[in-house]
């Protein structure tokens, strides 16, 4: 096999923001492949797609990114032509780094690397009132807690390698949402979480829909969030549906864009009836507008 080492001397195709707020650059290597790096801003809280423009020379090519490894390329290895990366809404701004390494048909790698800014974003700080015991949970759901913990730290470590989604993503309901994603939350007067999703100011009852396809990785009541709904839509993507009343699936299903997974609640720890509604690329806790800006088939 035949190394060619890292080469820091890339070439830089482009970088532009268009007129859809879409910025993106492009690295070509000298195996033949080109490969697009494509996000609404570079900033917390957005997916980065990649994809190969042009991959007749390429098997495989790998990306690490951020203690994380991604991998696009020949259909006969497996692969899709892209892969998604979040920049998760705790990534600090300043310079980041895409480690990019390519094995071409013959055997030959080629090391690439594109540094590229993150751009700082503001959150606001909110004060909210809810049960004293989703606050300070008293010492008998510790355990549960914990468990469930682990359980979602699974789930969102497995990469189905297949791309299951169909075309654009939608909103799970019509009711006006609330772009609160990142929010800073204090409960009680007691700094908590951050709220890594959107709230939709759903009625109660009213139905909820998956929105996109995808197999359904978990169906359950979860002390924090409720009736939960957690949909895997393939290359570490899941969108989550949390303090439902009542769910409409069960763990395994596959569901198509538009079906029904569950009614509003506001089980859990809720101010009342609404819809939670978040997205994860791996453990990477990214904004659903971004989701819902994400064009795979471009």
């Amino acid at each position: 096999m035949k190394r060619k080492g890292w080469n820091l001397l890339f070439i830089l195709l482009a970088f532009s923001s268009t007129a859809l707020g879409i910025e993106s650059f492009s690295l070509k290597s000298s195996l033949g492949p080109e490969i697009e790096f494509r996000a609404g801003r570079f900033e917390p809280g957005q997916i980065v797609f990649v994809r190969l423009l042009k991959g007749t020379g390429a098997e495989i090519v790998r990306i690490r990114f951020s203690g994380r490894n991604y991998e696009l390329g020949s259909r006969t290895r497996g692969l899709e032509s892209f892969v998604l990366i979040g920049l998760d809404l705790g990534l600090k701004p300043g310079g980041h780094v895409f480690e990019v390494s390519i094995l071409g048909k013959d055997g030959s790698v080629e090391g690439l690397k594109q540094e590229f800014e993150v751009l700082s974003r503001d959150f606001p700080v909110k004060k909210l009132w809810v049960n004293e015991k989703y606050v300070t949970p008293p010492p008998e759901v510790t355990e549960r807690i914990q468990w469930e913990a682990e359980l979602l730290e699974t789930i969102y470590s497995i990469v189905t390698p297949r791309w299951q989604a169909d075309g654009e993503f939608i909103l799970p309901h019509s009711a006006p949402m609330t772009p609160n994603f990142g929010e800073r939350r204090i409960y009680n007067n007691v700094p908590r979480s951050t709220h890594s999703g959107v709230d939709i100011s759903a009625p109660l009852g009213s139905p909820v829909v998956a929105a996109n396809s995808g197999r359904v990785i978990l169906a359950r009541d979860l002390y924090f969030s409720g009736q939960t709904v957690i949909i895997d839509h393939g290359l570490g993507l899941f969108t989550y549906y949390c303090h439902f009343s009542r769910l409409r699936v069960k763990r395994g299903d596959l569901v198509k864009k538009g079906d029904v997974v569950g009614l509003v609640g506001s089980t859990g720890r809720s101010t009342g009836p609404h819809l939670h509604w978040g997205v994860k690329v791996l453990d990477s806790r990214v904004d659903p507008l971004a989701l819902l800006a994400l064009d795979v088939g471009s």
